[in-house]
């Protein structure tokens, strides 16, 4: 199933990095867009090179990446911007399966 949703968080991470990149309706909705999508699109990647060795992890990338994103994404389409303020819980999550995935290689 994380292969699945791996899968699918790339799409949508490329889906919106063309968006952004040709009809963004303004600059900094382009950027919201573009830096969504790279965030999400490297760690749906990570994801799928680290889910046989570190399940959790890999999870806690997609969701963390999803919520970083997303919020990115619906402020770029007119939600409000205190949604902002969501924004690094998902980047609180990316680091934290950053340093899971680390303690777990390092176990071995």
């Amino acid at each position: 199933m994380i292969g699945f949703f791996a899968a699918v968080s790339a799409a949508v991470a490329i889906a919106a990095g063309a968006f952004g990149a040709h009809a963004a309706p303004g600059q900094q909705e382009a950027e919201w867009l573009r830096t969504g999508g790279l965030y999400q699109l490297l760690h749906a990647v990570a994801a799928l090179a680290i889910m046989g060795v570190a399940r959790g992890p890999a999870i806690l990338l997609l969701v963390g990446s999803a919520v970083f994103a997303l919020t990115l994404y619906a402020m770029a389409f007119g939600a409000p911007r205190w949604l902002g303020a969501v924004t690094p819980i998902g980047g609180t999550l990316l680091i934290g399966g950053w340093l899971w995935a680390g303690w777990i290689y390092y176990r071995g």
